[in-house]
């Protein structure tokens, strides 16, 4: 693969903020256009991303338009979406379909934790995409991952076959004792598989830094963007093999790709600025919230999850004397088209898919209280 900077197709621009599926095609031909140019290949879709549009997009977008040669093609298997064998190939040749692919360069097992471990072995998950390697269909085999690292120790002493690890790496993560991406790192070193970064900016909170990071990294180099900081110290990473973006936009396009076209590793000054960063961070954030949206196809309400919590997140960090709030107002807007938090049943759905383990139900009480005072 090309350059350390892959486009992750999760977060695609839309025509309606509120609908995930309302993919902007023609926009996201030219971000796809742009990001070729400038020397990458790597793409990144998914079974249920943008409400389960995202790999036809690719169709339109990818396939339809580009040499198969100029690019690599990564999507996955998540098991929440199978409940017999037969269900693998079912999806695999409906991705296949969506897709307009013959095979994939690298095919993943998503979401890989203690349950859904148990559920990939019991449908022997795990032969059955080494056969697709075997075939042909897939080049490259390897699985996600959000848990310990003594499972993920334990998933690649007894899988020795994957060849490479998703993992959840940026620098508000790497010591958080939640999520322990070091530790997650330094388990795939040791087994000496390569890592593909997601979630490098957090979903965007490190892309939006308090004003105080920003100030400490603008003065230090004044052309960098606060995301370029997060994507850096993912890449800097000696067994980081590339670094997944979900860009939504031509804006963050450009970025990107500016800084990473020519990528130079965080320096040792460098590295003491973003642990400061962390400080300050840490000290301002309430819901450490990645916007993923698992929690919400499930959700029998349609609560809009990701979206509450970042208004909570940004309420939380105004200045307590600010008075009358945005925040409001965009929440009032949401509960049109969603459900409110207090709608929430507490039936645990939600948290139940959460890859970083949110106690969901109990924030959403209260960004109720916040919000529907």
């Amino acid at each position: 693969m090309a350059g350390k900077l892959g486009f992750g197709l999760m977060r695609l621009p839309l025509t309606d903020p509120d609908n995930s599926g309302s993919i902007d095609i023609e926009l996201s031909k030219k971000m796809v256009d742009r990001f070729l140019e400038q020397g990458f290949t790597y793409f990144d879709t998914a079974w249920m991303y943008c409400n389960f549009k995202s790999e036809e997009a690719v169709k339109e977008i990818l396939t339809d338009r580009i040499d198969r040669d100029r690019y690599t093609l990564a999507t996955k298997l998540h098991c929440g979406f199978i409940s017999a064998k037969e269900d693998r190939d079912r999806i695999f040749n409906e991705q296949k379909r969506k897709t307009g692919q013959v095979y994939f360069d690298y095919y993943l097992l998503h979401d890989m934790g203690t349950d859904h471990y148990r559920k990939y072995t019991e449908l022997d998950c795990f032969s059955w995409l080494y056969g697709k390697k075997e075939q042909g269909l897939v080049k490259h085999i390897g699985f996600s991952f959000h848990d310990s690292p003594e499972l993920l120790d334990k998933v690649l002493t007894e899988h020795p076959e994957m060849e490479f690890v998703q993992l959840q790496i940026n620098y508000l993560d790497w010591d958080n004792p939640g999520v322990r991406s070091r530790e997650c790192y330094e388990t795939a070193t040791k087994h000496g598989k390569p890592v593909i970064v997601m979630e490098p900016v957090k979903g965007g909170t490190l892309a939006n830094v308090p004003q105080e990071v920003e100030e400490m990294f603008r003065e230090y180099d004044p052309d960098m963007s606060p995301a370029s900081w997060a994507i850096r110290f993912a890449a800097s990473l000696p067994n980081v093999r590339l670094v997944l973006s979900g860009m939504s936009d031509m804006k963050q396009m450009n970025d990107n790709t500016s800084f990473m076209k020519e990528f130079v590793p965080l320096t040792d000054e460098e590295n003491v600025i973003i642990r400061k960063a962390v400080d300050v961070i840490n000290r301002n954030i309430a819901i450490p919230c990645t916007a993923c949206s698992y929690c919400t196809d499930g959700c029998p309400m349609n609560i809009a999850i990701p979206k509450y919590f970042a208004l909570y997140n940004a309420e939380k960090s105004e200045t307590l004397d600010k008075g009358w709030s945005i925040h409001n107002e965009y929440y009032e807007r949401l509960t049109v088209n969603f459900g409110k938090a207090s709608d929430c049943l507490a039936c645990g759905a939600c948290e139940a898919v959460c890859p970083q383990h949110l106690d969901i139900i109990e924030n959403l009480k209260n960004v109720s209280e916040m919000f529907e005072r």
